[in-house]
């Protein structure tokens, strides 16, 4: 396969929330399912207790993927808050202390298109980050091999006004692992630009300014994505980023009919000030592919995500996130 990433190397698998295709998201099962399925990287979202602890949720509230709503003695804990400008109901991790959360399970998120996953709702905790860096020391130790850690930081801005903060305990826990420099692998990501900022005052560690195809970065009312993405845009990220992280729509746009279309040219623009690209998600699910890649009109069964990140590939990603690192890696890597 042709290869055009920034470094010439391949393009690197980054197993999103772990192998969340196969195993409920974020949990330290998923993530083992992913180094075994030979992602390169693993991702955890990160928010905190209220304690203060860093722990893997995508999101900081937990009514969709843990047990908490058939738990009567956390009801009266059910509230509704404004988080980045928009509101939210449920149960949030910073109303609950680590040893309460742990008390919980997780549960599949998607189980309308992933009802296998639903098997194994009940059986595991939700992990704090520690216990993830404790996962992957435990596999090089055993294996020889280090596999990287790409965590985010989720709404900074929200928690450090609750007076919790994932910068100073996020770097701390990464140097303990061993991940501390800029050919260490491992990235932080996020949608804010501030603790980005922030954290390359801090660190050596490779950053990357993730996007979205609409809005703009919570923390900063008067920037849109679409700004971010103009050639100054990029130069301006390039001052305290090492890459974006952007929807895959935003690399390879689709037609009217939801078929791939030509790449865009956000990869060039990106590897021309020396930005790399890790686009998201990629999933096997039909529901997630684009049309031309699709087996079938069942949302939940599975199509050809070979063939589109091998699309991907051709237009010079230096790596991908997917929720199905076996696949992702075979088309990748071969």
């Amino acid at each position: 396969m042709n290869v055009k990433t920034l470094t010439g190397e391949a393009p690197v698998i980054i197993a999103h929330r772990g192998a969340s295709g196969e195993r409920p998201e974020h949990t330290l099962a998923a993530y083992q399912l992913g180094i075994e399925q030979g992602a390169d990287y693993i991702e955890p979202d990160l928010v905190l207790t209220k304690d203060g602890v860093l722990v893997a949720r995508h999101e900081n509230e937990i009514g969709e993927t843990t047990d908490v709503a058939d738990r009567p003695e956390f009801a009266a804990r059910r509230t509704s808050k404004i988080i980045d400008g928009q509101e939210y109901s449920g149960w949030f991790t910073e109303d609950f202390t680590l040893a309460e959360l742990k008390t919980l399970r997780a549960r599949e998120r998607l189980p309308e298109l992933r009802a296998a996953n639903m098997q194994y709702d009940g059986r595991f905790e939700v992990p704090t980050f520690e216990e993830v860096l404790q996962l992957l020391s435990a596999h090089a130790d055993k294996s020889g091999k280090r596999i990287g850690v790409y965590p985010e930081t989720k709404h900074p801005s929200h928690f450090k006004a609750l007076g919790l903060s994932h910068g100073g305990q996020l770097l701390k826990l990464l140097k303990k692992y061993g991940y501390e420099g800029k050919d260490d692998p491992v990235f932080i990501q996020s949608f804010e630009v501030g603790n980005l900022q922030a954290l390359n005052k801090q660190t050596e560690i490779r950053l990357v300014q993730l996007v979205g195809g609409e809005g703009g970065p919570p923390d900063l009312a008067d920037r849109s994505f679409a700004s971010m993405l103009t050639a100054d845009g990029l130069k301006e990220i390039a001052t305290y980023a090492d890459g974006i992280g952007p929807p895959k729509d935003l690399v390879i746009s689709r037609n009217a009919i939801g078929q791939l279309n030509t790449a865009t040219g956000l990869v060039d623009a990106a590897h021309k000030i020396g930005l790399t690209v890790h686009p998201w998600t990629f999933r096997r699910e039909n529901h997630f592919l684009p049309t031309d890649f699709k087996s079938g009109i069942d949302p939940r069964e599975s199509g050809d995500l070979a063939g589109e990140v091998r699309a991907f590939i051709a237009a010079g990603v230096d790596g991908l996130f997917s929720d199905n690192p076996r696949e992702a890696v075979s088309a990748a890597k071969r």
